[in-house]
């Protein structure tokens, strides 16, 4: 699976990119890197990775802009690196579409052990069904689109994924941790309340009349996606 996956750097510390580089290539992975933002989104289109490895302060392009733009092509797992141990900084990463989320310093072995983890869960879900229907609702995880009453509806990657993990699980109740795991990646620290926020925004999509469909609130465990 990972042993040979293609994994791309984006940093502009010349010395830790030689050293994720030098240890991921140790592992067998190809590695190439890129030292700011542009260059990386050239870099990715000209040959997409498996994976990303992207720091958020880079020159020109930070690492929000760059995770956007990533996300706007393609789904495949985006790893953040940060200096900055902030749960705003985790959980704004998560929401853009990151798949994990690292603080400087790290150890070489636990970037791998991430690595290998979410191109686990992503390969998954890639054996997944493309596509989910309910009457009424339309989940596409390969085109990334919803639509509800036949009428598209706009979501963030995470509200999407989180979606259709629950509605591939009908009538399965799981807790706000299992829901981390699955959907942001078992490495994430983050509070549980991000699972809220994110049931709550999707609910504000729903059409208030819908009655065939739902996710539920579970009290004391978590949510289920409930169709009747």
């Amino acid at each position: 699976m990972s042993a040979m996956a293609r994994v791309l750097v984006v940093d502009d510390d010349v010395n830790i990119c030689e050293l994720i580089r030098i240890y991921l290539e140790k592992e067998g992975f190809q590695v190439s890197v890129c030292y700011n933002g542009r260059q990386a989104i050239e870099v990715f289109k000209e040959n997409t990775p498996d994976i990303v490895i992207l720091d958020i302060m880079l020159p020109g392009m930070d690492g929000w802009q760059v995770c956007r733009e990533i996300r706007r092509l393609s789904d495949i797992p985006i790893i953040m690196l940060s200096a900055k141990d902030e749960t705003f900084n985790k959980v704004l990463g998560l929401e853009m579409g990151a798949d994990d989320y690292m603080v400087k310093p790290f150890e070489p072995k636990e970037l791998v052990a991430r690595i290998r983890a979410v191109l686990r869960r992503f390969e998954r879900h890639e054996d997944t069904p493309e596509q989910i229907v309910y009457p009424g609702l339309m989940i596409n995880k390969s085109t990334y689109t919803v639509k509800i009453n036949g009428k598209d509806v706009e979501m963030p990657p995470k509200e999407l994924e989180l979606l259709y993990f629950l509605a591939s699980n009908p009538n399965k109740v799981f807790t706000r941790e299992q829901l981390l795991e699955n959907v942001w990646g078992f490495d994430f620290y983050g509070d549980t309340r991000t699972v809220d926020v994110h049931v709550k925004r999707l609910r504000e999509k729903f059409e208030p009349d819908e009655t065939r469909w739902a996710i539920k609130t579970v009290w004391g465990v978590g949510y289920k996606f409930e169709v009747k």
